[in-house]
């Protein structure tokens, strides 16, 4: 049996089923998916007992030595489960290879585990699962493939949705496939059978604080200063951190700093600088007249302050910074002045 990729592992089930599994990969709900699928699978195939084991350096590998050649009290088919805590089985790594190699009558086994450097890539065990089982390593999907991916789930899942809100959501969830999922799971349910709209991606997260954050950002990048305070005095009557704020204006100003190199540069190629916004074209349009570096200097200093290794308060250093982002404010060293 090859190494498989996800795309291909249900054309393959399909075929039949190997005598063992290896799931690796450091993104939880896709390797949860590729192990749910080989579950379902097995069930199909009669696997009706299941036995778990949670692997860590005081587990006995006797236990599953036993639990292998054990014989099911009724005559069942079954699925051994591991769950390896890290991609170094240690001891366990002859036992591993000698089930996969020459597995129980009966037995399916079936390990996952977290994403594999080259060298655990290369052990003897991992090799003999690839030669004679099915490995499944699990990528990450990175941020410029997301709406894509956003986009196939919803196509699977029977949902029309608009590329706009696909780009939305991208934006909103910042890799988290999990979070990504929830929400189109909950978009879906408030379509009610329509077309998943932008503006509907933008009214179902604005009653969720961590999301009022991202509307936060955005008011003050476009230069709606009331907006963007009255937000903010919501955020702090609503008893959301200052360091969740802060990290998304952190993040919008990211975001603007890109933009300003791109046009700068006159290039429309998007740099890998993590957790940095897609501005607003209200926000792009106010470029030449935001002081960008004075912004990050600023929002270093409120950092300061918000992690208690400087003086003053967190909630009016964020007041300045989400003022002086919407224009409302002028920068100087110490403190800003209200715009004439």
């Amino acid at each position: 049996m090859p190494r498989l990729n996800l795309d291909q592992l249900p054309a393959a089930l399909s075929r039949g089923l190997a005598p063992g599994y290896l799931v690796s990969g450091e993104e939880p709900l896709l390797a949860g998916e590729a192990a749910d699928a080989i579950r379902a699978a097995a069930r199909a195939a009669l696997y009706a007992d299941r036995s778990v084991f949670f692997v860590d350096r005081s587990f006995d590998w006797d236990e599953l030595r036993g639990a292998a050649q054990s014989l099911s009290l009724f005559a069942e088919r079954r699925i051994i489960e591991l769950r390896l805590a890290s991609g170094k089985p240690d001891k366990g790594a002859q036992l591993l290879t000698a089930l996969v190699t020459q597995p129980p009558p009966d037995v399916l086994l079936l390990v996952v585990t977290e994403k594999l450097d080259k060298k655990s890539s290369d052990a003897p065990w991992v090799q003999a699962f690839a030669q004679h089982g099915v490995w499944v390593p699990v990528w990450p999907v990175g941020t410029a493939a997301l709406p894509g991916w956003l986009a196939a789930r919803a196509k699977r899942d029977g949902v029309e949705i608009e590329p706009g809100a696909v780009q939305l959501i991208a934006e909103r969830v910042e890799g988290n496939l999990l979070a990504a999922r929830q929400e189109l799971e909950k978009l879906s349910l408030l379509a009610n059978g329509a077309t998943i709209s932008r503006q509907l991606v933008a009214a179902s997260v604005a009653d969720s604080a961590r999301y009022d954050v991202f509307q936060l950002a955005e008011a003050a990048s476009a230069g709606h200063a009331a907006r963007a305070l009255r937000i903010l005095l919501g955020l702090k009557s609503e008893g959301v951190e200052p360091t969740l704020i802060l990290w998304a204006l952190v993040r919008e100003l990211r975001g603007l700093w890109q933009a300003s190199e791109r046009t700068r540069l006159r290039s429309s190629q998007r740099s890998a600088w993590n957790q940095a916004s897609t501005p607003s074209a209200a926000a792009i349009a106010r470029l030449r007249d935001l002081p960008l570096a004075s912004l990050l200097a600023e929002a270093s200093s409120v950092d300061r302050i918000v992690k208690g290794s400087a003086q003053g308060d967190a909630w009016i250093g964020l007041t300045s910074l989400t003022a002086t982002l919407a224009g409302a404010l002028q920068p100087t060293m110490l403190s800003g002045r209200v715009a004439p």
